[in-house]
Order: structure tokens, then sequence, then C-alpha cells
């Protein structure tokens, strides 16, 4: 089955990195994609499976933000990160994770290499070493790759999870290479 020419290999992404429209205000690194991430991506010849950003289907665009107030990026991680703790919003974050799931034992059971995933550290959702809450930087998963990493592990489905920093370029591209040398 699936005898063409696709590599049968297949990488998740945390959405920011193919789409920095997405951040919050004032944390957009690149105009669009993280280039050199996403590079290695495309150069190896592996698929890239998009995660959705729990953020903005759960906060906006805007993540709710007071327009009024000058609040620092900090603050609005904090804001950001407590608000993805709220119950509403953890049941979308779990919503959206058995979909990637359905889409990860599809690959799987069609006999792709599903790689790993790429997160983004110091995001309150979407970290996977370092996340943000409570006024500050942490160790641990964000809301959503905790989530994730959970429901995998209940289908006995354990990938590797490296998280990157885009304003980091070169760890990033270690970091990318690593789950594509599997």
């Amino acid at each position: 089955m699936f005898d063409d020419k696709r590599s049968k290999r297949v990488i998740l992404v945390a959405h920011c990195l193919l789409n920095q429209n997405a951040k919050l205000d004032r944390c957009a690194h690149y105009p669009g994609v993280i280039l050199e991430a996403a590079g290695e991506i495309v150069k190896s010849g592996a698929g890239i499976l998009q995660m959705p950003c729990p953020e903005l289907l759960c906060l906006g665009l805007d993540r709710e933000t007071d327009k009024k107030a000058k609040s620092s990026i900090a603050a609005e991680d904090t804001r950001i990160a407590a608000r993805m703790e709220e119950p509403r919003n953890r049941a979308t974050c779990r919503r959206l994770v058995a979909d990637l799931v359905y889409q990860v034992l599809e690959y799987q059971k069609s006999g792709f290499g599903v790689l790993g995933v790429v997160g983004i550290n110091g995001s309150p959702t979407c970290a996977v070493e370092r996340t943000w809450a409570e006024d500050g930087e942490r160790d641990g998963p964000g809301v959503f790759i905790g989530i994730l990493n959970r429901e995998l592990g209940k289908e006995s489905i354990f990938l590797p999870m490296r998280g990157i920093r885009p304003a980091e370029p070169k760890k990033a591209v270690a970091a990318v290479r690593e789950l594509l040398r599997r």
C-alpha cells in the first residue's frame, strides 16, 4: 500500500513553527515560517503534520488582550498560561489532541514512521522542556503538549519530543535534526 514516492515519514510541529502570524503580539521572530527549522524538515523529505494552535483556538488571535493595558510579554504569558488551565480550554486541548492521536495511529497503522514532535519552549501551551506559568519559565511541558504526551501514552505511543526557541536557530536546527535521524 502507498507504493509511490512518499517518504512514509512524518513529524509533528507546533503551529507557529510554520506560521508565526499566530503568535502573541510582540513574540513573532519571523515574518512567517521559522526558516531554519522548517528548512531542515523540508530538505529531509519528511511530511509535516502542523498541530493546531490551542491558544488561537481558545483565546483568539489577540488572546483576549486588553488593548488599553500596556502589559509586558511576561504578564501576557502569565495570563495566557492561567487561561489555558481553565476547564473549558483544557477540554478544547483534549479534543484537539484526540484528532492528533487519531492521525498518528493512522500513519503508524499504514507503516509510516512518526518521527516525533517539535514544540516551542517558553510557550504556555506548546512547550516541551520549559513552559511558562506563574510569572516565569519553569521545567515541564505546556498544557497542550502535556495532554498530547499523556494521550499518546494511553495508546502506547512514545514519541520523542523536542522544544525549540525561534530566537536560537542553531539549537533549533540541531533539535530538528535529532528527530529526523529516527
